[in-house]
């Protein structure tokens, strides 16, 4: 089962390979996240789990957006845009 590391990573990751080809922002989805690190869908999914790691990276003085949202808050239609490159206190 995915651990909040586990997603905390493959989130920095998605963010590097975002910067790396020059994006100023890019959008990150639950669902989408989710699937890359494992057992999605699926009866074990980590789904809230997931949504809070990426809850916990917006900084939304920085220029983070939530650009979409499920009614519970929390769901694969969770869709954050985090803007790079990230500030130093925050990964990549």
């Amino acid at each position: 089962m995915p651990t909040a590391d586990d997603f905390r990573h493959e989130l920095f990751v998605m963010m590097a390979e975002a910067q790396r080809t020059g994006q100023e922002f890019v959008e990150i989805n639950a669902g989408e996240l989710h699937r890359r690190v494992g057992d999605y869908p699926g009866r074990n999914h980590r789904m809230p789990n997931c949504c809070q790691v990426m809850r916990a990276q917006i900084a939304l003085d920085y220029g983070d957006a939530i650009v979409g949202e499920p009614p519970s808050g929390q769901g694969p239609s969770l869709t954050i845009r985090y803007r790079l490159p990230r500030r130093d206190n925050a990964a990549p």
